[in-house]
């Protein structure tokens, strides 16, 4: 199971200066069948409200994945077998903030068939990448401010409750404004389809180590941004405009104080960890926005892709991010 928190084309200048598009990266789908979403959100607020025992056998029968994903990941109890389960599961949505958040999760997403094209575009996509990749089935959630995607066997299921727009009210209470810029609704299908990459191809470089990180976040924002182009950068990064800008302009010198500062290959993780923190870069400077890992990440992996014309499998199965960033030429 893995959480996965999560770009157009201002950049061309910088961006798409190099060479032209990769031939073997497909063009985004558009018209795929769409995928159908199973609405486990639906029928859990139903037991939520009514605590009707008799909907437990019937929630078992139809979705026991779900129940034993969100047992793990959001109840921290290891199977619905369990005594005290599904008591426990009902006390948990039925506290009146979290129980008035799921109704309103329930209202924003009643009608979702924009959203079930959108993720039959996108892993119709996938599927053009990735031939031999299986396809998930697609269902809704509420976390109660948890993980946004949850990943099982054969399953990925996204917490509804995360993407209800940065002006939602109860979003103003915990969240910062950088947080909340990756909490559109826009950014829902995306999301679901960087978790299932993730989750297929999972990170196996060194967690302490910058570049390693920074490749492997970049890959996913790479592909993530060519299966949904007309989203735009800032947009796929959390970014306003002003913050797109700085990054475009100043390039250079994140990488410049990057590797002055010995931080590339430095197994430090408290400095790591930094680069992937969504809170503004201050210890870069005042101006830097957040996640600043993931954007040069992602100009290494374009960079890589435009000069090699690796296909996305080829991509996603060479984990030597230094051989990546040698053979991107990436110099800003």
């Amino acid at each position: 199971m893995k959480s996965i928190v999560i770009w157009l084309c201002v950049m061309s200048v910088c961006l798409f200066s190099c060479k032209g598009q990769n031939p073997h990266v497909p063009a985004a789908v558009t018209q795929a069948a769409p995928m159908s979403v199973n609405r486990f959100d639906q029928f859990l607020f139903q037991l939520v409200e009514t605590n009707d025992t008799s909907l437990q056998t019937e929630l078992s029968r139809r979705y026991p994945h779900m129940l034993e994903i969100l047992g793990k990941g959001v109840l921290n109890m290891k199977s619905p077998a369990m005594p005290g389960f599904f008591d426990r599961l009902v006390n948990f949505y039925s506290e009146p903030t979290l129980k008035q958040l799921y109704a309103d999760a329930l209202h924003t997403y009643t009608e979702i068939s924009s959203i079930e094209q959108a993720l039959g575009n996108g892993f119709a996509w996938l599927k053009a990448c990735f031939p031999s990749m299986p396809l998930p089935a697609v269902y809704m959630h509420v976390s109660g401010f948890n993980q946004n995607i949850l990943v099982g066997d054969s399953l990925l299921s996204v917490s509804i409750d995360k993407y209800l727009g940065e002006d939602f009210p109860l979003y103003q209470e915990f969240f910062y404004d950088y947080q909340r810029r990756l909490m559109l609704p826009e950014l829902l299908v995306p999301d679901c389809i960087a978790g299932w990459l993730m989750s297929e191809y999972p990170f196996t470089g060194k967690e302490n180590v910058l570049l390693d990180r920074m490749v492997y976040e970049g890959k996913i924002k790479y592909l993530v941004h060519h299966a949904f182009p007309e989203l735009s950068l800032a947009t796929l990064m959390g970014y306003t405009q002003a913050n797109l800008d700085w990054c475009q302009k100043n390039e250079s010198q994140i990488w410049k104080a990057i590797i002055e500062r010995k931080h590339l290959y430095t197994p430090d993780p408290m400095t790591t960890s930094k680069y992937f923190d969504p809170h503004p870069s201050l210890f870069l400077t005042d101006e830097a926005p957040g996640n600043l890992g993931i954007w040069i990440g992602w100009q290494i992996v374009d960079r890589y892709m435009r000069e090699t014309n690796a296909t996305p499998e080829a991509l996603m199965l060479n984990n030597n991010s230094q051989e990546i960033l040698r053979e991107s030429k990436y110099k800003p």
